[in-house]
């Protein structure tokens, strides 16, 4: 729980923050909830309609908890995670007595208000007046189910889609947004993707906001397009995420997503430590606390932050021409021990850091890239590389990658570079990494020792060079990456 003394700050700063300007607010105050699920029992055949709505009651119970102590504390938004309602583990038979026919938010409704006017909707109404009661905006994730005729294409032989869904209800409790999963991970086989991925934005008095799911942020739709075409302020980011060393745990991307994209992200994770799911985090271009990452114990965590409204529009904000340093300089050698090893399937081009400072490029395809470093002191029992990957990821997804990344082995044996690596005792005074990048969006991820980032020790130039601070040096360092993703390079189809 949180001490007196932060919920009397967060009220001052709410406070302050409506007395400025009660329709247009500059900064706002957002939370995000990391929620311990409460799991149905696994079963080959549906439960009833009334033990689902009391497996859903028991999490909203604990998500009312969350959303009455962040409102309490000033919260204008809270955002609980993917499957937080109701978990996973479900055939589409199985999800079907969880779901709800949730319409479009243009027909002017507040469940709190009117729980009949679609039907039975017993969760919508109480995410609706949770919301209502509390005046704050509420973000869930619940499903959605549309009948369909089986005569008709697409529809499924069991008459009716079922979406993976994100819903919104404001301050009053009206359903402002509501928004169907596109990009489907493996295993989701009891939902429908729709047929062209979904922009949802809505705008609120401290900006503009958009919305997706989990998996959905490694693609351009919608993920991309929303800041790009549509211009938000905010992205809202339930998600059910397992985390995947060296570059895809959930506080590292994440926070390197909106650092790249210039936009704040808030990003709410479930949490169950045998499926490796934690991570959450309030982040911004140029603010990276506060996050949670915790595999030791069984907790759900609060977190409550101010943000500013418009990033992109602040003097802070400037974007990045991604190649053009790595583009004028001549290579480094690449060093003497070259050699290929797998990263979550990928093969990469790696160079081994043989002395304890450096300058190396090591390049695959169209790629080259650049690493100056200068280690604290080098460490016999551990080795650290350069690598480079430019192609077609193909494991749990197909999508197009141009990596540099400086990184730990896990041992001193070289084919175990580019496993999972949690623990380093290399400090680094400095380095610099770029990439003759062919993609504008490249997303910056430095990870230290323990699965803990690094906010104020690096910053990223804006001629694409990721360069440490000063106070780089205090911590040991585990990976640093430039994480390029090409999408007009990607396979057609979610």
């Amino acid at each position: 729980m949180q001490t007196s003394t932060m919920i009397t700050v967060y009220h001052l700063i709410y406070t302050l923050l409506c007395a400025t300007n009660s329709h247009a607010l500059d900064r706002y105050i957002a939370a995000v909830y990391e929620h311990v699920v409460i799991l149905p029992d696994t079963t080959q055949h549906p439960v009833t309609l009334q033990e689902a709505l009391d497996l859903m009651n028991r999490n909203m119970d604990v998500l009312e908890r969350a959303i009455k102590t962040a409102a309490q504390q000033g919260a204008h938004l809270i955002v609980t995670p993917e499957d937080g309602i109701y978990g996973w583990n479900f055939s589409r038979q199985t999800i079907y007595p969880y779901l709800e026919d949730i319409p479009d938010p243009e027909v002017n409704w507040i469940p709190c208000s009117e729980p009949e006017r679609f039907g039975p909707a017993p969760v919508q109404e109480r995410l609706s007046c949770l919301a209502k009661n509390n005046s704050i905006y509420v973000v869930a994730n619940i499903g959605d189910k549309k009948a369909c005729n089986v005569s008709e294409a697409g529809c499924p032989q069991d008459g009716h889609y079922n979406y993976n869904t994100a819903v919104v209800f404001d301050s009053d409790g009206k359903l402002t947004a509501r928004y169907h999963k596109y990009n489907l991970f493996l295993g989701e086989d009891q939902f429908n993707a729709p047929d062209v991925p979904e922009v949802v934005t809505f705008d609120t008095p401290f900006g503009k906001f958009g919305i997706f799911i989990c998996f959905d942020i490694l693609f351009y739709n919608p993920a991309v397009a929303l800041v790009v075409a549509h211009n938000v302020d905010t992205i809202i980011f339930p998600t059910a995420w397992m985390n995947l060393l060296p570059h895809l745990t959930a506080i590292e991307f994440h926070s390197a997503w909106a650092m790249g994209m210039g936009v704040n992200l808030l990003s709410a994770n479930t949490h169950n430590t045998s499926r490796k799911m934690t991570g959450s985090g309030i982040f911004s271009p140029d603010k990276v606390v506060p996050y949670y990452y915790n595999m030791d114990t069984e907790e759900g965590h609060l977190l409550i932050s101010d943000l500013s409204a418009h990033p992109r529009n602040s003097s802070t904000y400037l974007p990045t021409e991604w190649d053009i340093y790595a583009s004028s300089i001549e290579n480094f050698p690449a060093g003497t021990n070259i050699f290929n090893g797998k990263l979550f399937s990928d093969e990469f081009t790696f160079t081994e850091l043989q002395e304890p400072q450096g300058n190396y490029t090591i390049c695959q395809n169209d790629l080259c890239c650049h690493l100056s470093y200068n280690m604290v002191e080098k460490q016999s029992n551990e080795l650290y590389v350069l690598g480079a990957f430019d192609g077609l990821h193909v494991d749990e997804g197909k999508y197009y990658l141009q990596v540099c990344t400086l990184l730990k082995c896990e041992s001193t044996d070289l084919k175990t570079c580019g496993e999972s690596v949690e623990m380093a005792s290399t400090r680094f005074h400095s380095f610099c990494l770029s990439g003759t990048f062919a993609t504008s969006y490249v997303f910056p991820e430095v990870l230290l020792s323990q699965i803990h980032l690094a906010p104020g020790m690096f910053k990223v130039l804006n001629d694409g060079r990721l360069i440490s601070q000063s106070n780089i040096s205090s911590r040991p360092l585990l990976s640093v990456t430039l994480f390029g993703r090409c999408y007009e390079r990607d396979p057609a189809g979610p």
